[in-house]
């Protein structure tokens, strides 16, 4: 059953009345004929005709219209099932490392060799899409952090800016230290149950002005809980190249210190072999839930009484000049 967001407006029901009671009636100037009887033959035609609330039935159509334009204004809507939002209460921070050495090519899926960038893109964008009910948020670092995205619900947009995240746009080293130090920032503020960090990175700290591990320890003083992803064979990458791409070695044993001082994990990726250890340790992340208000929906329905007043006057327009039109053809056949 539909209802109505704003039922008072229907006291403005009897304001017509009530102007065309208080403002005197306009006088055209005409030719009249002078008639001894007028006032009784007027008194007869309204005697005849009965009266709705003062009004004649001349006046029901502009009545109408007027009560149908209120009920639009009035806002009448078909109120829908009540849905709350699933809300687990994480909220997760990705860390993302975009140096130079991301560019290198030498994860596997499906037999298929293919770059780190895009090998973590692949993996994240399937994450990102199950975790249902948590609050999302992207930093992305290379020599310098900044925040791509603030913590939200709305899962599709950083799944785009993850996919449009380019390596070397926030230069080539990898500052791992000063992307934690963000995320701190941003994290500190939620309640403590609820604050994860997920980093992934494929080399060692080589700029920015905090140490991972001061970092980490700044982190566990706030119950900021980190999972570190190492990205990425030292073993499969050539001395030569190791040399030409600055921050190519993965620094493992702070990625596992920075995991083990914030009571996370430490997770080493080579292929899409490995993605099931950590999909099912990252799932199990279970923080107290936010409970949510229940949220109603509802459907719009006011362009159904505002077309119907439209078309009706539109009608009522047309019919008085019709009428107008044929007394004047019949005024010219009589001169």
């Amino acid at each position: 059953m539909f209802e109505f967001a704003w039922p008072g407006l229907f006291l403005l029901l009897p304001l017509p009345w009530l102007v065309h009671s208080v403002l005197p009636a306009k006088r055209q100037p005409a030719a009249e004929l002078p008639v001894p009887f007028f006032h009784e033959i007027k008194h007869l035609q309204h005697a005849a005709r009965p009266a709705l609330l003062g009004l004649n039935r001349k006046h029901l159509p502009y009545l109408f219209i007027w009560l149908l334009l209120l009920s639009a204004a009035a806002r009448p809507q078909l109120p829908s099932v009540v849905q709350e939002r699933p809300s687990t209460g994480r909220d997760l921070l990705i860390a993302l490392d975009l140096s130079s050495s991301m560019l290198h090519s030498d994860m596997t899926v499906q037999g298929t060799s293919i770059s780190r960038i895009e090998f973590v893109q692949q993996w994240l964008d399937s994450f990102i899409s199950q975790r249902h009910g948590d609050r999302l948020g992207l930093i992305l670092f290379a020599s310098q952090a900044y925040l791509q995205a603030p913590l939200t619900y709305d899962q599709q947009s950083i799944r785009t800016w993850v996919q449009e995240a380019q390596p070397g746009i926030a230069g080539n080293s990898t500052a791992i230290g000063d992307a934690i130090g963000l995320a701190i920032k941003r994290l500190r503020v939620r309640p403590a149950e609820q604050r994860v960090l997920i980093l992934i990175t494929d080399g060692a700290n080589t700029s920015g002005v905090m140490s991972p591990r001061a970092a980490a320890q700044l982190a566990a003083r706030y119950q900021i809980k980190i999972y570190t992803v190492g990205i990425g064979s030292q073993a499969t990458v050539p001395a030569q190249q190791l040399i030409d791409t600055a921050g190519l070695e993965l620094d493992e044993r702070s990625l596992m210190e920075i995991a083990a001082l914030t009571q996370g994990q430490y997770f080493h990726i080579t292929d899409s072999t490995d993605l099931s250890h950590i999909q099912s340790t990252l799932d199990k992340l279970e923080p107290s839930a936010t409970v949510q208000a229940p949220k109603r929906y509802f459907t719009e329905l006011y362009h159904w009484p505002l077309a119907a007043a439209l078309i009706l006057s539109m009608l009522f327009v047309a019919l008085r000049s019709l009428r107008a039109y044929r007394q004047l053809a019949t005024a010219r056949e009589i001169n």
